[in-house]
């Protein structure tokens, strides 16, 4: 962690204790932090933070069964937006701005114990979020650890993966983190579909070579080289993979090393041969679908579709037998656009639809 980022924890951290220890001893709740062994996360997490989880990318999940009528979290102010589901209620948007550390997620339910889980929805890797724990009703407290899903999918991509513009209906539409929703994107949706858990590496712009608006020799800081890194923002903390084994990886780039006309195909295909490869080596077992987006057509789909093939065929003369092809349809406006031409909330729905399909038969699920 570089001193700058570990500085700005503890100024977060240390600016809340206070009104934690407030709350835990008026009389009126119960503070659960975040280390407590009762709860259960999903996605790539850091603990280095005492009593605290730090995470960037979309998608990290914290689960809990917890007693009462009520829950409250908090969070460092700023850290952005979560979905939240409690129980079998509809799932609805909280955010936490720069005046928020503390969000009531539930009042006036029955006794007994819920359910909840709370769902990073933004790239963090701006914000800066941190979880620091849930407020229950006095006297009340936590239940049995929650017990997530055995199937598990690792999804890796672009702003399509995290939902960039998903809640928007305009294409002209700038990115902003109001529209940017991963709870409904093919990715999330396709993991509920199918009852797995899925951990998400993704960031808007990113390539496998290129990154949006690079030269067409290639980016420094493209997907292999942020790979293996906790939080997108950090990479003197690298990711344990021992901590999630997924049963099959859907690598989902591409639409940004083709963008603007201005790429070598040589470079990404070769690319693409080399982190395929260290997936390969991270992952023995796991099967690893190569995938086009909605968002390439032409020529630019065409070259992608060729490496991927040319990819997956040597892999396959070379004994791999568990690397696997498959196009998601292109958008065509019939179900609308989100921000900046991404795909609608309608198309990410057709695009898990489509993957669900695939994955099901795939994995015989």
């Amino acid at each position: 962690m570089t001193q700058a980022f570990g500085s700005l924890l503890l100024a977060m951290f240390a600016g809340t204790a206070a009104l934690s220890a407030q709350s835990t001893t008026n009389g009126s709740s119960t503070f659960i932090p975040a280390d407590d062994a009762r709860l259960a996360y999903m996605g790539r997490i850091s603990h280095r933070f005492p009593k605290a989880v730090t995470f960037t990318y979309p998608g990290v999940s914290i689960f809990a069964n917890f007693e009462g009528t009520s829950l409250r979290m908090q969070a460092k102010p700023g850290s952005g937006d979560f979905m939240v589901e409690i129980d079998d209620q509809l799932p609805y948007r909280i955010s936490f701005t720069e005046t928020d550390s503390i969000l009531t997620l539930a009042e006036s339910l029955p006794q007994g114990i819920h359910r909840v889980r709370v769902m990073y929805i933004l790239e963090g890797y701006e914000l800066k979020p941190v979880f620091k724990g849930f407020y229950v009703d006095e006297g009340c407290t936590l239940a049995q650890t929650p017990t997530l899903p055995e199937r598990r999918i690792e999804f890796i991509g672009n702003s399509i993966t995290c939902g960039y513009g998903v809640e928007s209906d305009d294409r002209n539409d700038p990115f902003t983190y109001e529209t940017e929703n991963h709870f409904y994107t093919y990715a999330a949706r396709t993991a509920r579909a199918l009852n797995a858990q899925h951990l998400v590496v993704a960031r808007s712009g990113i390539g496998v070579y290129r990154n949006y608006g690079s030269p067409a020799t290639g980016s420094k800081d493209c997907m292999p080289a942020m790979y293996e890194q906790v939080m997108f923002t950090d990479p003197s903390e690298l990711w344990d993979h021992s901590l999630y084994t997924p049963d099959v990886v859907c690598l989902n780039l591409g639409t940004n090393d083709t963008s603007e006309n201005r790429y070598d195909f040589d470079l990404m295909q070769q690319a693409y041969r080399d982190f395929i490869a260290h997936l390969r080596d991270t992952y023995p077992q796991a099967k690893i679908v190569l995938l086009t987006g909605p968002m390439m057509n032409g020529k630019a789909l065409e070259d992608v579709k060729r490496a991927l093939d040319t990819v997956a065929a040597e892999r396959r003369q070379a004994g791999d037998t568990e690397i696997y092809r498959f196009d998601l349809s292109p958008q065509t406006g019939e179900l609308g656009y989100g921000a900046s031409w991404h795909p609608s909330m309608r198309q990410q729905q057709k695009t898990a639809n489509e993957l669900t399909a695939y994955l099901k038969k795939l994995m015989k699920w």
